[in-house]
């Protein structure tokens, strides 16, 4: 069956000028990276002549000696140690000014005369701030304010004194659990307890076993010819297999 067909396919011959074939040459052209640098790898194999005194010989040497530090550096190392006109570096404008500006962004030479001046300040003891401050320093002096037991005031016999002390037993808190002391050691059930309660009402109310009831505990009886059950028995007998 596929032996004419083989034969045939030995027989096809593709005239070499057709568009197609020409259409590949030429992208085979472009994108053959052998013919991309043709022209670069042959002008590499005839070599390059370049004399010391070509333009772009000097102009990388003059950029070299514009970049090159020591070049930068030169004049500014020849002109140190020698002013022109100025007998000493106090008499040199630019010195004077860079000084000057030193000084006024000095911190210290700035608050020398608030420093040296807020010590010398002499306030009359009778001064109307002066006795309020000290009235308000009375006030809110804590020594003042606070006296301690210890230090009695009063007789300890005073009615006032005394219910002072009951008031003082009746809110300390080693009085007031005093009563509670007898409990200790004596042993309790948590049955009847209100958060035993609390949680058998509320395990009561999350029991899906009491919430619903399940369709097989359900008592019922069904009808053998209502219409829906004769109508399932014929079609179970149709689709029956067998």
């Amino acid at each position: 069956y596929t032996e004419a067909w083989d034969a045939d396919k030995k027989s096809i011959h593709v005239m070499p000028d057709t568009p197609d074939i020409l259409l590949a040459k030429a992208n085979a052209a472009n994108v053959s990276n052998k013919l991309y640098v043709q022209a670069w790898e042959e002008a590499k194999k005839k070599g390059y002549d370049m004399r010391a005194d070509a333009i772009p010989i000097k102009t990388a040497k003059a950029s070299r000696d514009i970049a090159s530090d020591y070049k930068y550096k030169e004049t500014h190392e020849k002109e140190k140690g020698h002013y022109i006109g100025c007998p000493s570096a106090k008499e040199d404008p630019k010195l004077a000014w860079a000084a000057r500006a030193m000084a006024l962004q000095n911190d210290r030479l700035y608050k020398k005369a608030y420093n040296d001046s807020k010590t010398q300040i002499h306030i009359p003891v009778d001064a109307l701030s002066v006795q309020a401050a000290k009235e308000c320093q009375t006030l809110v002096s804590d020594v003042d304010y606070r006296q301690y037991l210890h230090q009695w005031t009063c007789l300890p016999d005073q009615n006032d004194v005394i219910h002072a002390r009951q008031a003082y037993d009746l809110q300390s808190d080693n009085v007031y659990k005093s009563d509670l002391e007898w409990l200790r050691g004596i042993g309790w059930l948590t049955e009847g307890s209100v958060d035993v309660v609390k949680a058998k009402k509320a395990q009561e109310l999350l029991n899906d076993r009491l919430y619903r009831t399940r369709p097989e505990q359900l008592k019922f009886t069904s009808i053998t010819d209502s219409p829906d059950v004769v109508l399932a028995k014929t079609n179970a007998m149709q689709l029956s297999d067998v």
